[in-house]
Order: C-alpha cells, then structure tokens, then sequence
C-alpha cells in the first residue's frame, strides 16, 4: 500500500503542478483560488476513481493485456519523469486572462488526472484485484497529500523559493524514472514468459 500511495503521489506530481496552478490561478482572489483547487481536485479524484473500477473492463473492450499496460505505462511515466528532472522554459505559459477561472482544463485534466496516472490506476485494478480496497486508500492519501501541497501554494513557494521546487521536482523525476524502468521491466518480463 505505502509503495502504491508514494507512486500515486509521484505521478500526481503537485509539488512540481506547484508554479503551473500559481500561474493559472494568479489573478483570482485567494478564498476563490482555494475553491478552484478543491474543485478540480475533487473532479480529478472522481475521474481517477472511475478508472480505478473500470479499468479492467476498459482493457478488455480494448483487447489488451495487462502486460502491454505496464510497458506503455512505463514509457509514459519514464518521459513524464524525463521532463520533471530536465523541464523545458517554453510551453509554461498556461495563465489565464484576468478574470477567466479554468475548468476541468488544464487543472483537474491533465495536471492531476493525466494519462500516465490514469494508466497506472488500470494497471494496479489488473495486478491487484483482490487489493481494491488497498489502491482505493492509497489513491486517496496521495489525492489528500496533493489537495495540502496545492492549497498551502502560497506557504510551499516562499519557503522552498522557485530554486527548491525545482530541485525537489527534479528528485520526484528521479524517483519516477526508477519507478517507469521496474514497470516497463516488470511488462516485459511477464510478456515473455507467457
């Protein structure tokens, strides 16, 4: 479980979605900032949720194997993690006009419930059926952990500095990276032996 919730959490990524919701939400008030994020961090859970249950039934419509889940899952996971450790300076305006509030989009989808998290949650239905209720819990600390981060935002950037969010999104990648390559290892190894 401990194992699920810190990879939940890797991929969820709030410490480095940090600056991203600041830009986003920059010209709102904060009360209104604080209702946005536990907006879209309640819409993101209830999307990671539904994938959670349904996963296995959306593989099976889509005719795949679980180990073809782990290996995409980690290629995915293993470029996220290549951008969190070496992060490009363009495409990172994602403010806002003065006034506008996001929806669903970029917050919720793809921030916190992007591909390679909702991939994983498929994949942890498939290994672990009996354990439901174990990814379920772990889901929901690394979804509590993210909605603290992101709602102390504020408190987060003055003590780290845009220097420190840097470099401890830098460490997440590195954790992500190993992570991507166990995945990525441990589809290949169970596609070659069936």
């Amino acid at each position: 479980m401990i194992s699920a919730t810190v990879l939940l959490f890797l991929i969820m990524d709030p410490l480095g979605n940090l600056p991203i919701f600041m830009s986003v939400l920059k010209y709102l008030e904060p009360k209104r900032r604080r209702i946005i994020v536990i907006r879209e961090m309640l819409i993101a859970l209830f999307l990671m949720l539904v994938f959670l249950f349904s996963g296995e039934h959306i593989l099976s419509f889509l005719s795949l194997r679980t180990e073809t889940v782990s290996i995409s899952g980690g290629i995915i996971l293993f470029l996220i993690a290549i951008k969190m450790i070496f992060p490009s300076q363009e495409g990172n305006n994602t403010s806002l006009l003065e006034g506008e509030e996001p929806f669903l989009v970029p917050l919720a989808i793809p921030l916190v419930a992007g591909p390679s998290i909702l991939a994983a949650l498929m994949l942890l239905s498939q290994q672990y059926p009996q354990q439901i209720n174990y990814i379920v819990l772990s889901l929901l600390v690394a979804w509590v952990l993210s909605v603290i981060i992101l709602m102390l935002s504020n408190v987060f950037l003055l003590l780290l500095g845009s220097k420190g969010v840097s470099a401890l999104e830098r460490l997440m990648g590195l954790l992500l990276v190993m992570i991507s390559i166990q995945m990525f290892l441990d589809g290949t190894r169970a596609y070659l032996c069936t």
